[in-house]
């Protein structure tokens, strides 16, 4: 298994760019990209990392006295991701991309800017994406792995820093270990159980498909089927397809050793609904099923009653 399971994001922000398209932006230029915490402050995406959500972006574009002015801001959503679209799709290959103020959880502060990517330009529609955004806390994450030449990316904090606010308490973690090799297949309905909802790890049951999956999926399913509801789904492929990406995307959370992370579990989903075809669909779905299953390797479901 790679030790960077973050990789998959950018297949997610070019699905989820090319879903803005496919609803019906014309000539507009669009920008897309993450935010991550750096927690070992290594300079680079590492399992320990993770997405910072709310955290704001800004995009500055030199002006005609040459200076960097911000022309627009926008928030992460629940994956790190943030897409600014801009009308007329502008020249905006000397922009950069900037994030600012304190990301949640992580205690950071801005990062390095970085330049903007063209990728795609057609029909008056201009896409560019964004190197990865990395913030930093304070002091690196104790149990790092030692690093023979650390890159920090920020400047060391102030002498005297002011107070960071504490986060805010957790629920009780479920029994199994994050750790462990877990898969738990829809067939068995666990997910469902009240003694099973501490399992629930991020996501709520009452999520509504749109918002955990984007855009496409809310123009194949509807805006209205939540998590739960899509638990239920058969007898059609592509029911079959959201059911099995709904459980992928849990068990994900529950385990690191699941073979899908959750940023590639949304990517698949939307990739298979992208291509349009019923085999991609089926196969995709019949992948996940597989994960869920425990193949490979034969792992099992490590549930337990929630204290």
């Amino acid at each position: 298994m790679s030790v960077v399971r973050t990789m998959g994001l950018g297949l997610v922000t070019t699905i989820v760019i090319l879903c803005v398209v496919i609803s019906g932006a014309n000539g507009d230029a669009m920008v897309s990209g993450s935010v991550f915490c750096d927690r070992c402050k290594d300079g680079k995406l590492s399992l320990f990392d993770y997405p910072l959500i709310g955290i704001k972006v800004s995009i500055s574009c030199p002006g005609r006295d040459g200076q960097l002015k911000v022309i627009s801001e926008e928030t992460t959503n629940w994956i790190g991701n943030y897409i600014m679209r801009f009308n007329g799709a502008p020249d905006m290959s000397g922009c950069r991309a900037q994030v600012y103020g304190d990301g949640q959880g992580c205690q950071a502060v801005a990062g390095p800017a970085q330049s903007l990517n063209l990728v795609f330009q057609m029909f008056d529609t201009e896409i560019y994406t964004v190197d990865h955004l990395i913030s930093q806390p304070a002091q690196p994450m104790s149990n790092c792995p030692r690093s023979s030449s650390p890159s920090p990316i920020l400047s060391p904090p102030p002498s005297n820093p002011a107070p960071v606010p504490q986060p805010p308490k957790l629920p009780p973690l479920p029994p199994v270990s994050f750790l462990e090799a877990s898969a738990c297949p829809y067939r068995y309905r666990m997910w469902m159980m009240p003694e099973y909802e501490c399992y629930w790890r991020v996501l709520t049951p009452d999520l509504k498909v749109s918002f955990v999956f984007g855009p496409l999926a809310a123009q194949k399913y509807g805006n209205d089927i939540t998590l739960r509801g899509s638990m239920m789904g058969r007898g059609d492929p592509y029911k079959t397809l959201l059911r099995e990406s709904t459980t992928a995307l849990l068990n994900s959370y529950n385990s690191l050793q699941f073979p899908y992370h959750p940023l590639d579990v949304v990517g698949r989903l939307n990739a298979a609904l992208l291509g349009g075809s019923t085999r991609q669909v089926l196969m995709t779905a019949l992948r996940f099923l597989r994960a869920n299953s425990g193949n490979p390797g034969n792992v099992t479901c490590k549930f337990t009653t929630c204290k």
